[in-house]
């Protein structure tokens, strides 16, 4: 290696120091957010307390909308650091840093390092995937295992046909699907059969089909994925079904789950989340029907293209749609539009300028609503606006620097250069989780932990506790303790149904316990408090926020 190689190589690994610095920057200063980071900071919690690693419990509850590798994940973390906010966040938004290196390592390998450094940047720049990926929900952690699995596909593609690195590299790809569906389910099954289906009818090519590596594959897979399933199956008679029939089937052709949207639901989406690359993605998208490949026989950027346009189809004639789904085609889109934009000088700089106005307009927006909203805004909102505002402006001047001395070069692509990329990709990582720490401190209070640190001295090992109307689900990671539900069901009615009177209590037995009671916590939605101290109900006000009011008994 010659001396400029190493001077590359140390650059190569800085840079990559400094965007993961960034972008784990923030897990510890936001609160859990309601109710899904609760959630998934809880699950794994009772599952290190009760040493039951097998049947997933909330609330004490058994608890099948899911399956178990993001739990055990967070768990195992646990055991070394305990429960924190940064903890809770750690796989997923660990795994959703992830992504940028699997665009990156891909490009390179197969295109070059100008493609994937600028992938790396507009996957940085986008909202979508800056927010989401965040966030301690199962989709970023969903979204890394399917790219891997597509991008692992599609190097096995484009190795010599029968060769030792066609073979491993889909072994792989049988293995992240595997670990897909430990996270979420089947749809990684359906995501990657269309596409596969979809690319052999277009290209009129079978050949695919035949380089599965089917009969090494699938024991693989089933070597990986099928041992929690059985086990948990064994020990809950009703788990398969609830599972596979009600969560998958049910869930995707009825409105059950009460998230029905238009058709155009997740079109919109991508726009908002693709917005600073979306010219770009246009143009590449219509590139990629062209593309001749790496390698005469397979079309990788089509198939990361059919890949994420099937994707967004599928989801959109499903009766359920939730916001979240479509994040996995954001790192095959980035790749798509960074193979495009590496070969167009001014384009990086377009991109930063359309993702500087859109950061801006949402730091301005989240200001305007606390106005509207609370008739006042606190100063650390100011402070995040602030930050996420300077530092895309920041990463606009650099890039404007670098045109100015790309057109004295006559017209040298510098501003698609490895640093300017690098500093815009900083600036949004950063930038995002700006606006995400500037929305957790506007009320409504989005998280329950403020009303825990207020209460926290009036609750004792022996405390009784409750949960009345509601179901706050940042209270339990917070306290450390479940909670007996009253007059309440939501994503927790199978588990009542299945172990009746377990952590559950009517009203009148709340009531009857609640007055005997020396020691007891109570937390109210608040119109429901209302109506049962009008009843006479005993206690004193300990603690409230915007949707819940702490009383204790004594």
């Amino acid at each position: 290696m010659s001396a400029a190689q190493a001077r590359a190589e140390r650059w190569r690994w800085w840079a990559w120091v400094l965007l993961a610095a960034v972008w784990f920057a923030t897990l510890q200063i936001r609160p859990m957010f309601d109710p899904d980071e609760g959630r998934y900071a809880e699950i794994p919690r009772e599952m290190l307390v009760s040493g039951n690693w097998v049947t997933p419990r909330l609330d004490g509850l058994k608890y099948f909308e899911k399956p178990v590798l993001q739990y055990w994940a967070t768990a195992s973390v646990y055991t070394v650091f305990g429960v924190r906010n940064w903890t809770s966040r750690l796989w997923t938004v660990g795994l959703g840093f992830g992504c940028l290196a699997l665009i990156y390592a891909w490009l390179s390998r197969l295109y070059d390092r100008r493609s994937a450094v600028a992938a790396v940047a507009l996957l940085a720049m986008s909202p979508y995937f800056g927010i989401i990926g965040h966030l301690d929900l199962l989709d970023a952690g969903l979204t890394f295992w399917l790219t891997a699995m597509v991008l692992a596909f599609t190097r096995a593609q484009c190795a010599d046909p029968g060769s030792r690195a066609e073979r491993n590299w889909m072994l792989v790809s049988w293995a992240m699907a595997a670990l897909a569906l430990l996270t979420k389910g089947l749809e990684v099954y359906v995501l990657a059969g269309l596409a596969l289906i979809g690319y052999t009818v277009l290209e009129r090519d079978a050949r695919p089909w035949r380089r599965l590596h089917l009969l090494l594959g699938i024991p693989l897979m089933v070597l990986i994925a099928a041992p929690w399933f059985i086990a948990v199956t064994l020990r809950n008679h009703v788990f398969a079904e609830y599972f596979f029939i009600h969560e998958h089937f049910q869930r995707f052709l009825t409105d059950e789950a009460r998230r029905v949207e238009p058709w155009w639901y997740f079109i919109a989406l991508l726009v908002i989340g693709a917005f600073a690359w979306l010219v770009p993605l246009a143009r590449a998208s219509r590139a990629a029907w062209r593309d001749s490949g790496p390698v005469a026989h397979f079309k990788p950027l089509k198939f990361l293209l059919l890949y994420s346009v099937l994707t967004i189809v599928f989801f959109s004639i499903s009766d359920s749609k939730l916001a979240t789904y479509i994040l996995p085609i954001f790192p095959p889109s980035a790749a798509l539009a960074g193979v495009y934009l590496a070969r167009r000088p001014g384009a990086l700089a377009r991109s930063v300028w359309a993702g500087a106005g859109l950061a801006l307009f949402l730091a301005v927006g989240l200001l305007v609503y606390s106005e509207h909203r609370n008739g006042f805004i606190p100063p650390l909102a100011f402070v995040w606006g602030a930050a996420a505002a300077a530092a895309v402006i920041v990463a606009v001047v650099v890039c404007a620097l670098a045109a100015r001395r790309g057109a004295a070069a006559d017209g040298a692509a510098a501003d698609g250069g490895a640093a300017t990329a690098l500093v815009a990709a900083l600036a949004f990582i950063f930038a995002w989780q700006a606006l995400l720490c500037q929305y957790a401190v506007i009320p409504p209070s989005r998280s329950a932990y403020q009303l825990v640190q207020e209460i926290k001295h009036d609750v004792h090992p022996g405390t009784a506790l409750y949960s009345v109307g509601q179901y706050r689900q940042t209270i339990p990671p917070y306290l450390g303790r479940l909670l007996v539900l009253v007059s309440y069901k939501g994503e927790l009615g199978p588990g009542e149904r299945w172990q009746p009177g377990l952590m559950t209590a009517t009203p009148a037995q709340f009531v009857r316990q609640w007055k005997a009671s020396h020691d007891a916590v109570a937390f109210f939605a608040p119109v429901v408090w209302q109506r049962y101290r009008k009843e006479g109900l005993p206690g004193r006000v300990i603690g409230r926020d915007s949707f819940t009011v702490a009383v204790s008994r004594l």
